[in-house]
């Protein structure tokens, strides 16, 4: 049924259903065991599964940041979702949880179902790559508080972990070793700096323009690069924490290495990492030259090209290694904790 008063004040509710039905689709990709319902009840249901003796939930909440503001200069908006997703679900890993399910938030201006469309199409893209079920959300239409081309979006996810199996700093000592995971790029943190750096304002047709320029180091233009969606780690950390002695683990997200580092260290120790241990993709290295950006404050703002980063005993290196390897991943043996006050020196 229309309502068009609301229609005239700024609200298509008959666009929001139309929304709804082109993402049905994309909802199905991700259905899980668990899930007990579908889209469109007031609540996702979703079933504990069995197997756990003292089961814990671990959850994780998050949005894709600044970085929607490129996804509106390209007008690309089926690959932000993932970053929502990433952002909650890596986090979640963190203490070694499985992610279970996510639940987004997305507010506009304006309802366009094909752009929602694209938009839950990334999101379930990341709910696949981690393994959970998009079991529900919420799509806001909100004339004059949002312009009617531009949009937000956040999510939160719920995860489960054996009590006895949590993942904490408590057993890190001197003599363990980092290893990390590469990223696919910026991510989703250290946009508004970005946006600085390559003078993204008002105007979108210059902004286009300084977006779409080639660049033969990357292979692709600035904008694509930019605009690469955040990777999401949960699958191969949960095959290496069935057959590794993990200690910690550190999401590299918003604060780079300087933040998110010591947040796996507990006190007594840092750590110290061989920049010549892996390669900086070159992205970073335009964003420091463009905007001549210290290397402190590029390693204190991005991950660097390393997304994911963890702990474990020097004897249980090689073995990490080769696990990630069966998967797929190639790690990298990044530096080691040191006794010492907390911190991270980067050598």
């Amino acid at each position: 049924m229309s309502n068009s008063a609301y229609k005239a004040a700024g609200v298509d509710v008959e666009a929001g259903y139309r929304a709804v039905e082109l993402m049905k689709s994309h909802v199905a990709r991700t259905v899980t065991s668990g899930v007990l319902s579908g889209i469109g009840g007031f609540g996702g249901l979703f079933e504990l599964p069995s197997g756990y003796d003292t089961p814990v939930l671990v959850s994780g909440t998050d949005g894709v940041g600044t970085k929607l503001k490129l996804a509106f200069i390209l007008n690309k908006h089926d690959t932000v979702g993932q970053d929502c997703v990433a952002m909650c679900v890596n986090d979640i890993i963190c203490s070694g949880a499985k992610p279970l399910f996510f639940l987004d938030y997305i507010a506009c201006g304006k309802n366009e179902p094909e752009r929602i469309a694209d938009i839950v199409k990334g999101i379930a893209d990341g709910c696949v790559l981690a393994g959970c079920a998009l079991v529900g959300g919420e799509t806001a239409e909100m004339p004059g508080f949002y312009p009617a081309d531009e949009y937000d979006m956040a999510g939160f996810s719920v995860g489960i972990v054996e009590k006895s199996r949590i993942v904490d700093n408590s057993t890190v000592s001197a003599g363990d070793v980092l290893i990390a995971l590469p990223s696919s790029g910026v991510h989703s943190n250290g946009f508004s700096l970005i946006r600085k750096v390559f003078n993204i304002g008002e105007d979108n047709e210059k902004n286009s323009e300084r977006l779409a320029i080639y660049s033969e180091e990357l292979s692709s233009t600035i904008g694509e690069a930019l605009l690469t969606p955040t990777r999401i780690y949960v699958k191969p950390m949960l095959e290496l924490l069935k057959k590794v002695n993990v200690k910690a683990i550190s999401h590299i997200t918003g604060g780079g290495f300087y933040e998110n580092i010591p947040r796996m260290l507990p006190k007594g120790v840092r750590a110290k990492i061989d920049a010549a241990s892996f390669t900086v993709p070159p992205i970073f290295n335009i964003i420091a030259a463009s905007g001549k950006i210290s290397e402190r404050d590029m390693y204190n703002t991005f991950n660097m090209g390393l997304g994911m980063m963890f702990a474990v005993a020097k004897g249980d290196a090689d073995l990490a290694v080769a696990t990630l390897a069966a998967t797929g991943e190639t790690a990298y043996v990044v530096g080691e904790v040191v006794a010492g006050d907390e911190g991270v020196n980067i050598l």
